[in-house]
């Protein structure tokens, strides 16, 4: 029985295949943005790379939480 997961990190399956892209090369482009508030980052996801806003914003916020220690 697995758990099941819950918060942003639900998203992750289907970002990886409606995007193409492992969740750790979205992460890595984030981190390597100069923009640092979330919701410029979830925009320039939106804008730069074609991501659903709730796609942007579950990657966001759990990178962002990764970085903050939460």
């Amino acid at each position: 029985m697995t758990a099941t997961v819950k918060g942003p990190a639900s998203y992750f399956p289907s970002i990886e295949k409606k995007y193409g892209r492992p969740i750790a090369e979205w992460k890595d482009l984030i981190g390597s943005s100069p923009l640092t508030k979330h919701m410029e980052l979830v925009n320039w996801l939106k804008a730069e790379h074609g991501l659903g806003h709730g796609h942007a914003n579950a990657l966001v916020a759990h990178t962002l939480a990764e970085r903050s220690g939460n």
